[in-house]
């Protein structure tokens, strides 16, 4: 089965696949310039641009990190991971990954937009205001991320009536991604909230709402994606592309450091679960040796300078579960096995080699023997 081209706004994708935005910094410059080079849609990370290359923003006093969120998500380091992404791709759509739950969420927004990101992918919430932040910017694409019809109503009503636009796509992530979840813990284990119950159901309403809008709106599905074989049973399902996180941390390009990708490269099934996270959703993730401290009540001491999010609540959330999710966060990406908070869809265990970009593409498109 031929891959058709994924239309999203004015944006043509060659292929289908979206890689996933994975922050703390695993999907920065390289990784996503480097997707968006090879035809697919490469997708920055807007989380903790305050660390890249060790900006100003990260204070000495403060053991290296950036303070407040005007710094974690620093304005001079989200334009440099967009300037150096185009460097490797060019003028090939290039994607953004910004999370509603993010302190100073208005603002990322426009210094994407005004950065010259073209397609906005937004979640960890609904982006109900999404519009308002984008309305100087008539070519940049909105693709909300959801979980269910009833988000999908939500979005579409209230963007139609504050707005008078509607979302130019929809993300599907399903129970089994990496990192939050739209779900309850409950949810994420229940049979009936798979993936492949969801696709068909928002795709037809979504197709409802296309009506309105006098142009398609295609439904990307995600969580638990790994090969070519599911990429064809999702678009058999009525998706018109889909987005992959996890699988692409096993590329050389992934930007996170080489200790990261060994812990996955080493977990097993069984170390791969959900937990509690500051941010009041499940979370899914490796059980490291940061998780069996807080459960331990060892944990790194909890002491909030970055303010990255807002249902923490300048910590207090961190406290309630016995970590800060952006220290831990940034311990990962640099390669701290011992205090780092290492994120993973439910199928990570399955990564066993680290691959080019190209490469991995090339497997998703034709199969795993191409």
């Amino acid at each position: 089965m031929d891959l058709k081209a994924l239309k999203i706004g004015k944006y043509e994708i060659k292929i289908p696949i979206i890689q996933g935005g994975m922050g703390l910094g695993i999907s920065w410059d390289r990784l996503a310039g480097t997707v968006s080079a090879n035809g697919a849609l490469g997708v920055i990370s807007s989380v903790g641009t305050g660390y890249y290359n060790h900006l100003k923003f990260v204070s000495k006093e403060l053991n290296f990190r950036p303070y407040n969120s005007e710094n974690f998500y620093s304005t001079a380091g989200f334009k440099a991971i967009i300037d150096n992404a185009r460097k490797i791709c060019g003028d090939k759509p290039l994607g953004a990954n910004i999370m509603c739950a993010s302190n100073d969420y208005a603002r990322i927004v426009k210094d994407a937009c005004e950065h010259g990101i073209n397609i906005i992918i937004s979640g960890a919430g609904l982006p109900t205001s999404l519009p308002e932040f984008t309305k100087n910017f008539k070519d940049v694409a909105l693709v909300p991320i959801i979980s269910s019809v009833q988000a999908l109503k939500i979005i579409c009503k209230r963007w139609l009536m504050r707005y008078d636009v509607l979302p130019d796509a929809f993300v599907l992530e399903g129970p089994k991604s990496g990192g939050h979840q739209g779900f309850t813990y409950e949810q994420c284990l229940d049979p009936e909230f798979a993936l492949e119950k969801l696709i068909s159901p928002v795709v037809a309403e979504a197709n409802e709402w296309a009506k309105k809008a006098g142009r398609p709106i295609p439904v990307i599905a995600a969580g638990g994606i790994w090969d070519h074989q599911d990429i064809i049973n999702a678009i058999n399902l009525g998706a018109s592309g889909v987005q992959m996180g996890t699988r692409f941390i096993g590329t050389h390009e992934c930007d996170a450091a080489p200790e990261f990708k060994q812990v996955l490269l080493d977990a097993t099934q069984n170390d791969i679960k959900l937990f509690k996270s500051p941010v009041g959703y499940p979370a899914r993730g490796i059980r490291t040796n940061l998780i069996k401290l807080v459960e331990n009540k060892q944990g790194p001491k909890i002491n909030c300078i970055s303010n990255c999010v807002s249902p923490c609540k300048r910590g207090i959330g961190a406290k309630a579960v016995g970590y800060c999710i952006a220290d831990r966060l940034y311990d990962a990406v640099s390669g701290k096995k011992d205090t780092g908070l290492f994120f993973t869809g439910a199928n990570g265990y399955r990564l066993k080699e680290i691959i080019s970009v190209k490469e991995l593409l090339k497997k998703l498109t034709r199969g795993e023997n191409a």
